[in-house]
């Protein structure tokens, strides 16, 4: 198991440019198995999730070709079905939640899909029905094998379109069953679809592709089924994740900070968010620009002087991945915050590390978390800490690199799962951060 050595209480300084979205790679990379015709995808983050997916991909039968950093060729015109009943498929997909995403090309392209129930982040229960109902919908038979786990979709005759209203606003079942109705036969509608950039990125390329789809970027999806697609040219969006993540880290290391090409028109609610923390931002043509806040950074209440409350919500509300790093980046605030998140039960447990660490912050239940700001009239102090999941662990290395002293973070690979090269990125910018 590989762990981070974090020199905290240093500066940092300079520029980083976001990685590719790894949200939108996971759903992207799956639309390649919708056709016989080459598909070509620039921007590819060199994450694990994304190279787990990359080669379970390969392991299909697509022939990949990297071109390039962050540039891949992929063709599908040879797959082979009969790997979806191995054990190293079950073994593979089972470490990457975004293997579901397989199930709606496979369907509506050959037929039928299988896929053992995925793993990914341990932040709460995260259910699959949307999925299955949407296929159910388009005309496909469900069976899961309690005995292994196992989800199997076939439409031996094809899928019809349908009208569909989801129930709930997922992304990737959304895209899922958006890739599924690209090839059914005739129109599809869904309704109270998810509308986040990354899905709207979905939408395009299948465009690109021959798709039929009108209402992007809304909650209403109509799918006009064609026969066939061909192949296309995609670049994947910055990760927005990440810009968040960088913000939350400049502001709590009283670091100036430029974040290269965040493409802000994509951002929504993010720089709103922050800057309701006190953080300035000030855009540069497609950068953000953040001063050293070396007066520290000011929580505004609501209007009526009440406390502010930060809550996950779907798009374009403001995105549940980032409430980890709002909590942290709040820490040091002068004032209060109210952290409600709404959607996994287990995302806040985390919190205990950043109390040991010197973090005024009360858990009022599984969804909130009061955090009272110390304003940076104490410093955090060093700890030895285990990372959880991707986005808890970019709050502990935030903490991590604001602290007195030298910090430990265990179970790293959470945060490689989502994070590019990380250490080296941060060490670029005058981050103390090594690899052990």
């Amino acid at each position: 198991m590989e762990s981070f050595k974090i020199e905290g209480g240093h500066s940092l300084y300079g520029s980083i440019t976001p990685q590719g979205a790894k949200n939108e790679a996971l759903q992207v990379l799956c639309l390649v198995l919708l056709t016989q015709e080459k598909v070509t995808i620039h921007n590819v983050p060199d994450i694990l999730d994304v190279n787990k997916l990359i080669e379970l991909l390969g392991d299909l039968g697509v022939k990949i070709q990297k071109l390039g950093k962050g540039s891949y060729s992929f063709q599908a015109d040879e797959i082979n079905m009969d790997y979806l009943s191995s054990e190293e498929f079950a073994k593979q997909s089972q470490r990457l939640r975004g293997s579901i995403l397989i199930l709606g090309p496979l369907l509506a392209r050959f037929g039928y899909g299988g896929v053992p129930k995925p793993g990914g982040d341990k932040i709460g229960r995260r259910r699959l029905d949307t999925h299955f109902d949407g296929f159910i919908k388009l005309g496909a038979t469900f069976t899961y094998s309690h005995e292994n786990h196992y989800y199997t979709v076939t439409a031996p005759q094809g899928l019809k379109g349908a009208y569909i209203l989801l129930d709930e606003a997922s992304v990737t079942g959304t895209a899922n069953i958006l890739m599924a109705a690209s090839l059914a036969e005739g129109t599809t509608t869904i309704y109270n679809a998810a509308c986040e950039p990354y899905l709207q990125q979905v939408c395009r390329m299948l465009q690109q592709m021959g798709a039929q789809i009108e209402g992007i970027g809304s909650n209403l999806l109509t799918i006009r089924g064609v026969k066939k697609l061909g192949g296309c040219t995609h670049r994947i969006l910055p990760d927005m994740i990440e810009i968040g993540s960088w913000i939350g880290m400049a502001a709590m290391t009283q670091s100036e900070l430029t974040i290269k090409e965040v493409g802000w028109e994509h951002l929504g609610l993010i720089p709103t968010i922050f800057e309701r923390l006190g953080i300035t931002l000030e855009r540069r043509g497609d950068d953000i620009y953040i001063p050293a806040h070396t007066e520290g950074y000011e929580i505004q209440n609501f209007i009526d002087g009440s406390i502010l409350t930060v809550y996950d919500a779907p798009w374009p509300g403001f995105t549940p991945d980032l409430l980890s790093i709002i909590l942290v980046t709040a820490i040091q605030a002068r004032g209060e915050v109210l952290v409600h998140q709404k959607m996994f039960e287990s995302r806040l447990f985390f919190v205990d590390k950043l109390i040991d660490m010197g973090a005024k912050i009360i858990l009022c239940d599984p969804h909130r978390a009061v955090v009272i700001g110390n304003d940076f009239k104490s410093r955090l102090r060093a700890t030895t800490m285990t990372s959880p999941d991707i986005r808890a662990g970019i709050a502990l290395l935030i903490a991590a690199l604001s602290a007195k002293g030298t910090s430990t973070i265990h179970n790293i690979e959470q945060i490689d799962r989502g994070y590019e090269c990380i250490e080296e990125r941060l060490q670029a910018i005058g981050a103390r951060i090594t690899r052990v």
